[in-house]
């Protein structure tokens, strides 16, 4: 059995090796749109294809205890005893955007480990949460019937990172009314590529296959547009400034002092904030 230490160099290593070509797909929206049970049912279909596949579920992490259920993985237990799928749960620790911080590491470890398809299940999120686009090849965006009207379409917010549109639960009545309100957002969206909408129901697989190939239109987009790539290095370089203000967070403790004389008005924030840098040796003078 590996030691710490042993461990550690292994991941150290992983971590350096060059980036393996995996597949990454996020999948997100808000909470109790059917992300686990859609994702569990992409799972039964990549390993009918082959495809060594992991699942990365971020849950979120309670501001009063620091815990986490950790409880996405409950729903793929029927993948459990598969040796070409590996489920990780991962609790957010307060990270905001949907993902946990060490998401992009894990999915760096996974490609090194020779996974083709790496699945990123966000945890529920708002209009706001818009980092699992800039971690995933394809973003994935599950809506359920009956959670908003044509003005909540409008927003967008986390609707516009879609690369796919999932209408998830599509036997409810509502369903026809909601594609026909994204529809219309989708036609109003810029670029090259309109985000297609999927209609599923996940807890029967309906739709999946559908899903599924929606995915392989947008990978194979990705490949001929050069998108791929911009992605890819746009990814590697949120990981580094994440890292580097990480690094720099950790140094940068604020004197009762300063925050003394900010609290009674005799400096402000920013020329606090600027003080701080300066002492650090990041700053100007």
């Amino acid at each position: 059995m590996e030691n710490g230490d042993t461990r550690v160099r292994s991941l150290e290593k992983a971590l350096k090796a060059p980036a393996a070509r995996a597949r990454v797909i996020g999948l997100t929206g808000a909470p109790g749109a059917g992300k686990s049970t859609v994702t569990s049912a992409l799972v039964r279909v990549l390993r009918a294809r082959g495809l060594r596949t992991a699942v990365l579920a971020i849950d979120p992490t309670s501001p009063f205890s620091g815990g986490a259920l950790l409880g996405d993985r409950i729903r793929m237990q029927g993948h459990a005893t598969d040796p070409g799928v590996f489920i990780r749960s991962m609790g957010s620790r307060g990270q905001l955007g949907g993902l946990a911080a060490a998401t992009p590491q894990a999915i760096r470890v996974l490609a090194a480990a020779g996974y083709e398809v790496i699945l990123v299940e966000t945890v529920g999120v708002g209009q706001a949460e818009v980092e699992i686009a800039s971690a995933a090849d394809t973003t994935v965006v599950l809506v359920v019937p009956g959670m908003g009207d044509s003005i909540q379409a409008a927003k967008a917010g986390v609707l516009e990172v879609a690369d796919v549109l999932v209408v998830n639960k599509g036997d409810r009545p509502e369903t026809q009314a909601t594609v026909r309100d994204l529809t219309a957002m989708v036609a109003l969206a810029p670029g090259e590529w309109r985000p297609p909408i999927v209609t599923t129901v996940g807890t029967t697989g309906e739709g999946i296959d559908d899903l599924v190939g929606q995915l392989d239109r947008h990978e194979a987009w990705l490949d001929a547009s050069g998108e791929r790539e911009r992605r890819r290095i746009a990814r590697a370089c949120d990981e580094v400034t994440a890292l580097a203000f990480g690094a720099v967070a950790r140094r940068l403790a604020v004197p009762a002092e300063l925050a003394a004389r900010v609290a009674d008005g005799r400096c402000g924030p920013h020329e606090a904030a600027e003080e701080l840098l300066l002492a650090a040796g990041i700053g100007t003078p």
